[in-house]
């Protein structure tokens, strides 16, 4: 099977985005913790709570696949055209 290679993404520090991503790192991937939320937490248990985004859970750690979290910036993107 031909599979082409991902593209890399890179964090705002510039440090490659990793396929599976802790919470905190999603936060700081989706900026969270740069705008008025108090607890970004929160927002991510909202989004997966209404199936808008996608978590696994590895022993007692939700973690998030880059895949899915590229998917749900496109239906945001869409949902919120402005």
């Amino acid at each position: 099977m031909n599979n082409p290679t991902p593209q890399t993404i890179y964090q705002s520090d510039g440090k490659p985005v990793a396929f599976l991503m802790t919470e905190d790192e999603l936060v700081k991937f989706l900026r969270l913790d740069q705008v008025n939320i108090q607890h970004p937490a929160d927002t991510l248990r909202r989004y997966r709570d209404a199936g808008r985004l996608k978590g696994i859970q590895i022993s007692k750690q939700i973690l998030y696949r880059l895949p899915d979290v590229l998917e749900f910036l496109e239906r945001q993107k869409e949902a919120v055209a402005r």
